[in-house]
């Protein structure tokens, strides 16, 4: 099978689990387990992007200056700091460990 089978195959099921949601009743919907699964699987997923895209560089795991900047952004955001100082921590931090010589 060809892969455009497969993109249009997947297109097709996220679009019928889109719809789904749609016509499910709203009390099914309002329950406490499927609140708490929905907001779980939120966070799971993004944090595993997360960590993916910071030390994940094709099949490889690679420890450079990104690793260095998402820990600077989670010590910049336990503090509380707005979005716009997190992000200019990451990224100094970032720029700091390449400079430094990290890849």
């Amino acid at each position: 099978m060809s892969l455009w089978f497969w993109v249009v195959a997947a297109v097709a099921v996220a679009y019928a689990t889109k719809l789904s949601g749609y016509l499910l009743p709203r009390r099914l919907l309002d329950r406490p387990v499927v609140v708490r699964m929905a907001t779980g699987l939120t966070i799971g997923l993004l944090a595993s992007l997360t960590i993916l895209n910071t030390v994940g560089k094709g099949q490889a795991i690679v420890l450079d200056s990104r690793l260095l900047a998402l820990a600077a952004a989670a010590v910049a955001l336990s503090l509380k700091a707005p979005y716009l100082v997190v992000v200019l921590v990451g990224a100094l931090a970032a720029a700091l460990g390449r400079l430094a010589g990290l890849p």
